[in-house]
């Protein structure tokens, strides 16, 4: 009960709007689930294939074979571009419909840096098409030409980075109250692993299309290039997806096991575990793609590879929806009752309004400590009682002990320690206002 009461006093919790859904929440959680994988392809594909076309055009300084490669997969960058953005308006507007309040509180708190990504995402694609266009215009200038590709990959980096920290952050609403913008948020645990993971599936996804996109028997490999064939151009491909796989593998499981343990329970570990042998099962084919000595062996295994992979996806989809709904339960079941309770208060307001002159003499009785007590009722009334021990101790004995120390007891109230073993450790209040401490300590200090 203790903790249960002190989860309330320390987590913020907002009233929901108590608006209908438009469609049946089964079905948006559907949608949500599709528009996240189908954007999630594109803009891995969008990411793997920006930092695939700098790579080989760096290298095509001194390979034109590979500045030739580079001009092939920069090609598909921009499509890949507007299918993620197109994709994922039906995924924002999804998610929003679901977690609106956690949703809209995330965005507020990482500020500025979640207000720069729709600039950002403009001036990404404005020169991802600069980069394509001018390829043969700015042939003798190539650095010029590369630095235009290195600053795409370098919002392509960021973008994800603020995406990933401002859902991250949905999930924890007790950290809400001691975020002090994205830099914070981004420090949070979990995030910077997740980041990593991520870069490693934009490889694979990149690396397994490298391998279906210049194994098309349309595709004129031997008139675009004059040493590069196609078997050399799928090798390539398939190295590509198995260093992203290693990089999933390893950062994968670092994820699982810095997850915070209010969103984990046997069926999210349980699909994280198969995603993790999907994984597995990918690398080992991909392997086995490697090291074929002929062509039609390696050619066998793309679809063991792709299939997996895509498998993968799936259930990437379905833990990540499985975790935020078990993460979120409990604060929800907590922001519904104090909804409820308002829209009680509220419609007992309506029916049976309070004189205004009762309500003067209300105020009135309470003096200088109006203000004071309307703000402890606030902040601390959940754990501390006048008289009797809550999950604090009671008033009655602050005021004896910082009796004649106001000082010391609106220090203790912005930044608390652990005193007593048989009491939790009192969350701080660095929110809180000079004005505000002194109105809370004045209401403390007035039962000695």
């Amino acid at each position: 009960m203790n903790s249960y009461l002190l989860q309330v006093a320390t987590t913020p919790v907002p009233r929901d709007l108590p608006l209908d859904l438009p469609l049946p929440e089964w079905l948006l959680v559907t949608l949500l689930i599709v528009s996240f994988l189908l954007h999630i392809i594109f803009v891995k594909l969008m990411v793997g294939g920006s930092i695939l076309t700098l790579w080989a055009e760096i290298k095509g300084l001194k390979n034109k074979e590979y500045d030739t490669f580079a001009y092939e997969v920069a090609k598909t960058v921009t499509v890949n571009k507007s299918m993620a953005v197109v994709l994922g308006v039906a995924l924002l507007l999804s998610i929003n419909t679901l977690y609106t309040v956690y949703f809209y509180s995330a965005n507020a708190l990482t500020g500025l840096a979640w207000f720069m990504i729709i600039p950002l995402v403009t001036i990404a694609f404005l020169l991802t098409c600069l980069h394509k266009y001018t390829w043969h215009a700015l042939a003798n200038y190539k650095y010029l030409h590369i630095s235009i590709i290195a600053l795409v990959v370098l919002i392509f980096l960021i973008i994800p980075t603020i995406f990933l920290t401002n859902v991250n952050l949905m999930l924890f609403p007790e950290r809400w109250a001691y975020v002090k913008g994205f830099l914070s948020a981004l420090m949070l645990p979990n995030v910077l692993p997740r980041y990593v993971e991520f870069i490693g599936a934009c490889l694979t996804v990149t690396g397994i299309f490298i391998v279906w996109y210049n194994g098309r028997i349309s595709y004129p490999v031997e008139r675009i290039y004059l040493n590069m064939d196609r078997s050399g151009l799928k090798r390539l491909g398939y190295y590509i997806t198995m260093v992203g796989l290693g990089l999933q593998l390893v950062f994968g499981l670092i994820v699982m096991l810095s997850l915070p343990s209010k969103g984990i329970n046997f069926e999210v570990i349980e699909l994280m575990v198969c995603g993790g042998v999907a994984l597995l099962i990918a690398l080992w084919f991909s392997w086995k793609a490697l090291s074929a000595e002929s062509e039609s062996v390696a050619d066998a295994q793309f679809w063991k590879i792709a299939t997996s992979i895509l498998i993968f996806i799936l259930i990437y989809g379905g833990s990540r929806q499985m975790y935020r709904e078990q993460a979120l339960d409990k604060h929800r079941q907590l922001m519904h009752a104090k909804t409820a309770a308002f829209e009680k208060l509220s419609k007992e307001a309506r029916e049976h309004p309070i004189d205004d002159n009762a309500l003067l003499a209300v105020d009135s009785s309470l003096g200088d400590l109006a203000k004071s007590a309307a703000l402890f009722k606030q902040n601390c009334a959940s754990c501390h009682k006048e008289k009797q021990r809550l999950v604090g101790p009671p008033v009655s004995e602050m005021a004896t002990i910082y009796s004649s120390n106001e000082r010391g007891l609106k220090a203790w109230i912005k930044a608390p320690g652990k005193k007593r073993a048989d009491f939790p450790q009192m969350p701080g209040f660095p929110q809180l206002s000079e004005e505000d401490l002194s109105e809370i300590a004045k209401y403390i200090l007035s039962f000695k």
